[in-house]
């Protein structure tokens, strides 16, 4: 598969300030595939070491952290030479070796000659605990996240869709119906098989999406077992509950999380650090309310209210039961959860192209689904699931605080038109 992310990759290597590079994502977004491509793509050889298997090497690392000796070791291991400039050596699972995650600073201070790429599915979980060090401003740093849908349609092979929608987007003019209509299509499916690499492998090699469920529920499955290990036995407990409850928690009309929802008389206190969990594993994207659309947004962030989505919209569905059918319908549906699924869609992709997530409400009489700063404004964005698209709270935004701007997601064709720029939902992940 093609990713985002392999560009980014090479620019690295090319780098000549360079650090050891920390890749950052939920475990099955595809990290270990993108780095062994790399590697076999830019370098003669690569080391791989697994830490959350291999506990022997694990265990090495609890000795002097010495770069020749750690490069020494791992030729014996491999039973190979080590070139500085022709080997990749990636440490995957490296939230499971806090003394391998120190060594990137030591390989960035004696030895950066040598390319050092580590990938953890939880580290941001294991870097907030007491007892877990982080080499702050000795490496490089990038994030990975579920296939958008742009990748997605590289994946499935629909190069020149991709184009097109990518042109009109930037022109923005309007696609052909039929054009318009495949990518509506092709956008539906995307919402019931989602980003991970697996499951849409699965559908490319068997075309059903009853079998994508299948590889979603193991999915779904392993992250369950990842609170069990990487946390204690009460707080795996609170943080499953947390993560079992965002499918209710969108389903509501008022889509704010809401503690008691996960177990009666819940707070703040009891599930704070459940949610933070699920936050820093990637499992889940925190929206957080802004009530003033004047730069910096983050500067009226109201840390206490919040709304919780799920870090790939397919899991979410399948988490959910969804009905297939549903998403699938070319009517336009009255299904309210539909929306908040589009809705969870547009927060992935967005969190994806660097932008933090917010919404705005202003004294609980009107909201809007996200708030983005671009191109030196404040935009609001309006996410609508088909194509009746009035909304009294995006004009009042627009009026209030004189945006440059504003974006309005919906199975609408590309527009421009009082001052709303009309993007369909196939081409959320262009807004970068």
């Amino acid at each position: 598969m093609l990713r985002n992310i392999d560009n980014a990759l090479i620019n690295w290597k090319n780098k000549k300030k360079r650090l050891p590079l920390v890749v950052n994502g939920a475990r099955q977004v595809g990290k270990t595939h993108s780095l062994k491509a790399f590697g076999k793509l830019a370098f003669k050889q690569t080391i791989y070491i697994n830490l959350e298997v291999n506990v022997n090497i694990n265990a090495f690392f609890n000795g002097d952290l010495n770069s020749a000796r750690i490069i020494q070791y791992l030729e014996t291991i491999f039973e190979t030479r080590i070139i500085a400039h022709e080997t990749l050596i990636i440490f995957d699972e490296i939230q499971s070796c806090n003394r391998a995650l120190l060594s990137l600073k030591v390989f960035a201070e004696e030895a950066p000659q040598y390319f050092i790429a580590a990938a953890g599915s939880l580290l941001g979980v294991a870097i907030n605990r007491d007892s877990f060090s982080y080499p702050v401003g000795k490496v490089d740093e990038l994030n990975m996240f579920p296939l958008d849908f742009g990748e997605y349609l590289l994946a499935i092979g629909r190069f020149k869709l991709k184009e097109v929608i990518t042109f009109h987007f930037e022109n923005l003019q309007q696609m052909e119906d039929s054009l318009h209509k495949q990518a509506i299509e092709n956008f539906k499916n995307y919402l019931i098989i989602g980003g991970m690499p697996a499951c849409i492998n699965e559908y490319i090699s068997t075309n059903s999406f009853h079998a994508v469920r299948d590889v979603q529920g193991r999915i779904l499955n392993e992250y369950i077992a990842d609170m069990a290990k990487y946390s204690s036995n009460a707080t795996s407990l609170k943080i499953r509950a947390s993560y079992e409850s965002i499918p209710s928690q969108l389903a509501k009309e008022n889509s704010k999380f809401q503690y008691k929802i996960v177990q009666k008389g819940g707070t703040a206190s009891i599930f704070g650090e459940a949610i933070e969990w699920l936050v820093y594993s990637g499992l889940a994207l925190k929206c957080n309310k802004i009530d003033s659309g004047i730069m910096p947004i983050s500067a009226s962030v109201d840390w206490s209210d919040f709304k919780l989505y799920m870090g790939d919209v397919g899991l979410l569905n399948a988490k959910s039961g969804m009905a297939v059918q549903t998403i699938l319908s070319e009517y336009e549906n009255e299904n309210y959860f539909l929306g908040m699924v589009i809705e969870n869609y547009v927060a992935q992709a967005l969190i994806c192209n660097g932008f933090p997530l917010h919404y705005w409400k202003n004294n609980n009489t009107a909201e809007l689904d996200f708030v983005i700063e671009k191109e030196n404004s404040v935009i609001p964005i309006e996410v609508k699931k088909g194509k009746h698209t009035r909304s009294l709270s995006f004009n009042m935004f627009l009026k209030k605080y004189k945006s440059a701007f504003g974006i309005r997601f919906s199975t609408k064709n590309f527009g421009f038109d009082n001052n709303i720029k009309s993007i369909p939902l196939y081409a959320v992940w262009l807004v970068n």
